[in-house]
């Protein structure tokens, strides 16, 4: 059971204070002989997380980053003080038992009034239940940072996790922590932090498998369309890219927040070099206060070059039978895949406009009352992968999927997230995304393959999504 304990910042402005009260922590501890997590959270100045990050950023440190600067909203996790991976059908409820446990053993002090206060587990979850051993991340992976900060409005909150057993130094841990508060507290962040100095970077690039081979794929897959296998499927493309000088992950999001503010812009580090960033425009699902939100979203086109264009590229996209045919699939089965867990669903009944700097798509938001006993790992073991990213029937999809592209998905298209102490959470799905280690990136795009599909204009589709990744890493 989680303890929550007040803690006055007026009455402990001192490390001495700080140890005295981690001191008394410590005695379960030493009573139980288990390891203990105390969770301080202090309101702060105004802070930008993403500016922080970069200041202690370390390549072999664990990290887990996102902003949706339309929301007022980012978080920052570094430095795992606990973890856990698994792989398998069952990773999501093994996640949950992790959870469960760290909490069962948790004191959670300061203010918890302040959003995004406590401790929160970052995690992360690949397409596929299972993974080739020699990818950057596992299946599933979760942690608690040992340092956090987060923003939303004009509220910031730094959180300190720390864990302490019986032979725990409390007197360095609190000296430690006291030092980091006050550096908290005299954060200068400088724009130039993330401006980009000499020359930018000269590339080579390299598609995983050929522009031909995708064409060919898409075709197969709209007769086995029209055959019946599938209703729709997802099909991605992979581009390698080599820079001639290492890439900068936090200076590329730093340019996918301001160019796409209504989408989760988001890193996510393994502590061993790779990074997986991007900018995603699809919400997974969102649980707050008892509240469950999430969303259909699919049909797509590009934004037009004058307003005129735009508005009627945006009517074409509402027009078409394909894409509202398209958009009608997804829908169908995220409501197929969630109703049997007793919600009561409320959704528009016709899909309006999302759009984006670069592409515009069919969206329909989705919410619901979260029933007693249900929670959020509950909700994404049954929709993940969504058929957004995967297709429709899922197993089939996946099926084909594995069988035509020539690359691991890795956390393309996977689940991305955060959940707290509370139960509260917000996941999203890991799109317009890249992996990035020194000089090397591979790039990730995909297309619904719906019937009617045509196979230049999916080609052309992932190439309007792999440009926004591709500027963010070189004209940043």
């Amino acid at each position: 059971m989680v303890n929550l304990v007040s803690l006055d910042p007026t009455e402990n402005q001192s490390s001495e204070a700080l140890r005295s009260f981690l001191e008394k922590c410590q005695e379960p501890a030493r009573q139980f002989h288990r390891q203990q997590l105390v969770s301080i959270s202090l309101e702060v100045d105004s802070l930008d997380p993403l500016a922080v990050l970069a200041s202690i950023f370390e390549s072999d440190e664990r990290h887990f980053y996102v902003e949706r600067p339309a929301d007022h909203l980012a978080i920052a996790g570094a430095e795992a003080v606990l973890e856990f991976t698994c792989s398998g059908p069952s990773r999501f409820e093994e996640c949950q038992a992790f959870v469960d446990d760290v909490l069962a053993n948790a004191i959670i002090v300061g203010d918890q009034g302040v959003p995004f206060a406590g401790p929160h587990f970052f995690t992360a979850f690949s397409f596929f239940d299972e993974v080739p051993s020699d990818l950057a991340f596992p299946s599933a992976s979760i942690f608690v940072p040992r340092w956090q900060v987060a923003t939303k409005g004009k509220r910031t909150v730094a959180v300190a996790n720390l864990l302490i057993d019986e032979d725990t130094d409390v007197a360095a841990v609190a000296e430690k922590v006291w030092r980091a508060h006050s550096k908290f507290g005299e954060f200068s962040y400088a724009e130039k932090m993330f401006t980009a100095e000499g020359e930018s970077p000269r590339i080579t690039m390299s598609e995983v498998s050929s522009p031909e081979h995708y064409r060919e794929s898409v075709q197969r897959m709209v007769e086995r369309i029209g055959a019946g296998e599938f209703d729709k499927i997802v099909l991605a493309r992979a581009k390698d890219l080599v820079a001639d000088q290492e890439m900068d992950p936090l200076r590329a999001l730093d340019g996918l927040r301001k160019k796409f503010p209504e989408c989760f812009a988001f890193s996510v580090a393994n502590g061993k070099g790779p990074s997986f960033i991007g900018a995603s425009p699809e919400r997974l699902v969102r649980g707050y206060g008892g509240m469950l939100t999430t969303e259909a979203l699919a049909g797509s086109t590009k934004r037009g070059a004058t307003e005129e264009e735009d508005q009627a590229l945006g009517e074409a996209l509402q027009n078409s039978a394909k894409d509202q045919r398209e958009h009608r699939l997804v829908l169908d089965s995220i409501l197929r895949r969630i109703q049997p867990m007793g919600l009561q669903l409320s959704y528009p009944e016709k899909p309006k406009l999302r759009q984006l700097a670069n592409v515009q798509h069919l969206h329909t938001p989705i919410k619901t009352a979260m029933p007693v006993g249900v929670r959020l790992l509950d909700i994404i073991s049954h929709l993940h992968p969504t058929p957004a990213v995967g297709g429709v029937p899922r197993e089939a999809a996946l099926t084909g999927i594995q069988s035509t592209e020539h690359f691991a998905r890795g956390l393309y298209a996977g689940a991305l997230g955060w959940i707290d102490s509370r139960g509260n959470g917000e996941f999203f799905v890991g799109l317009r995304s890249a992996l990035i280690e020194g000089k090397k990136a591979r790039l990730y795009a995909g297309a619904g393959i719906v019937e009617g599909s045509e196979p230049e204009k999916e080609l052309a589709e992932t190439e309007l999504k792999f440009k926004a990744m591709e500027e963010a890493l070189f004209e940043s």
